[in-house]
């Protein structure tokens, strides 16, 4: 096995299985079936709870909301547990997190089978799903990076990059060589110079599941935007959560799609040499992070 598929998995193994649902999750608040409905509600209240668990014989097997809460006792607003109301193992990756929350925007976590936990999407701007969404955004680009060296050897992919472009990488490189370091001109394109590259190539586009170039360069901008607003700090929940939803759905096959085909998707294109001229059109405009 090439080193670069065991660099690859290993990472992947990594993000995967080094990040869990029980890292983002709060313990899950919880009362009898027969507690006073008002008085469950009036706890809710203070504490900003919008649910909490209901235990029957012991054990929670539903909820109650506080906007329903009314006169009673709390089973008279049970929502008991079904097949709808996703429950996610405290082992599930948070890519499994993400798609259960894009049902419900909630997400219950059980240990041992029993409901203890939940999650929703305020949750997602804690640090370790912050940590896991850069980390495979990443990993993502050192793929890209690692496939536009093997597609487009000795530099030639430099006609698909404008001249401007192509400045500013040239410019980061001299700057990187002052230094003291030894970059190659590829290591100082932005990520969106990347996608660019790369939305020209069919085999690539296929291999990815982007149907055409425009397909491709938006999906390359909205992973662009995510991670700049992970590297800076911003707030990724709620504008940033259409893109999550994607960027999870789609990293996962991705990644494992461009591992599995590395060695056919990578060689060298034939035209490599007489690439035609660069359709230059909207190209990224992203600065450095």
């Amino acid at each position: 096995m090439h080193w670069k598929h065991i660099q690859a998995a290993r990472l992947h193994r990594l993000f995967f299985e080094g990040f869990t649902a029980m890292d983002i999750a709060e313990p899950l608040a919880s009362f009898d079936a027969g507690a006073d409905a008002g008085m469950v509600k009036a706890f809710m209240a203070g504490r900003e709870f919008d649910l909490v668990g209901i235990r029957v014989d012991g054990l929670v097997r539903g909820y109650v909301r506080q906007t329903e809460l009314a006169d009673g006792v709390c089973t008279d607003y049970l929502h008991e547990f079904t097949p709808d109301d996703d429950l996610v193992p405290d082992t599930a990756s948070l890519i499994e997190v993400v798609k259960s929350l894009s049902i419900n925007r909630q997400c219950f976590v059980t240990v041992l089978n029993e409901v203890s936990g939940i999650i929703d999407l305020d949750d997602l701007e804690k640090p370790p799903m912050r940590m896991f969404l850069f980390g495979l955004i990443t990993l993502s680009e050192m793929l890209m990076t690692e496939l536009i060296r093997r597609r487009y050897p000795g530099d030639c992919w430099q006609s698909r990059l404008s001249e401007p472009r192509l400045a500013k990488a040239k410019e980061l490189q001299e700057e990187r060589v002052r230094r003291g370091q030894t970059p190659d001109l590829i290591d100082c394109l932005q990520f969106g110079d990347k996608g660019w590259i790369l939305s020209y190539d069919e085999e690539v586009r296929d291999a990815l599941g982007w149907s055409s170039r425009n397909d491709a360069r938006k999906a390359i901008k909205d992973l662009e935007t995510l991670r700049n607003n992970l590297a800076h700090v911003q707030a990724i929940i709620p504008t940033g959560w259409k893109r999550i939803v994607i960027a999870c759905g789609r990293l996962d096959d991705n990644l494992k799609n461009l591992v599995q085909r590395l060695d056919v998707v990578s060689q060298p294109k034939k035209e490599c040499t007489n690439l035609p001229a660069n359709e230059f059109g909207s190209e990224p405009t992203m600065g450095s992070v």
